[in-house]
């Protein structure tokens, strides 16, 4: 099985400092994502990309492999996903490494399991995507959402001003989970998304967008609620 999980985690985070390695209910919160990826048993190589000591550390601690320091140029505000993923190709390539598929796991993602990675990795085998990430329905329909102009209220899309909720079409949006990517498609295309991209759904209590200090203690009451209703279901 010629798969590889890239954890990208660079130092130097602002606005939660030290959040890649910060203490997720009594963990550093990478160590979901190494732990998840290890379990699945879906990997050649678990492999973490950052330009940061301590934060290789504790990978490495909790069994992840951080083979080479991600350069200056994609540890920076401005580079994208895409940017390291890429990088992380060209080193392996470069020690003549090279891996048929890849799942980028981010670091901040408690909420994967190996389960979930197992699953969405057989739909993108058996569906012959091209990539595949979690998603997520919007919480209230966005054909209703409102905007301010000049100090007033206003619909963005005034024709559902009268709209039923239950009417309106779904709309989801990225999880910010984990991405299964052919390298091949990839490398051509330098993207995560598609249009031979494939969707795995998940529930709102199965994801939390983890920006601020909000943020983190809203994800670990949802965490604690989510491992209970696995309980409760067993």
């Amino acid at each position: 099985m010629s798969n590889l999980a890239i954890i990208p985690a660079r130092g130097g985070s602002k606005r939660i400092p030290k959040k890649n390695i910060k203490s997720f209910l009594g963990k550093p919160i990478i160590s979901y994502s190494i732990e998840a990826a290890l379990k699945s048993n879906c990997f050649e190589e678990v492999m973490v990309s950052t330009d940061d000591s301590e934060i290789a550390k504790i990978a490495v601690q909790y069994g992840a492999k951080v083979p080479f320091i991600r350069s200056h140029e994609n540890a920076n505000d401005f580079a994208v996903l895409a940017d390291v993923i890429s990088e992380v190709l060209e080193r392996y390539a470069s020690n003549n490494k090279k891996f048929k598929n890849i799942c980028c796991l981010l670091p901040t993602a408690p909420f994967i399991d190996s389960e979930k990675l197992k699953e969405a990795y057989r739909i993108f085998m058996d569906k012959k995507f091209d990539s595949i990430f979690p998603i997520l329905e919007y919480s209230f329909p966005i054909q209703r959402s409102l905007k301010i102009e000049s100090d007033k209220v206003k619909m963005v899309w005034e024709e559902h001003l009268n709209s039923r909720s239950q009417d309106l079409e779904p709309r989801y949006h990225d999880s910010g989970q984990f991405y299964w990517l052919k390298t091949e498609t990839f490398l051509k295309e330098r993207k995560l998304f598609t249009p031979n991209t494939g969707p795995f759904v998940i529930s709102p209590l199965e994801a939390q967008d983890i920006d601020t200090e909000t943020d983190w203690k809203l994800a670990e009451i949802k965490y604690k609620l989510m491992l209970d209703e696995k309980k409760n279901n067993f």
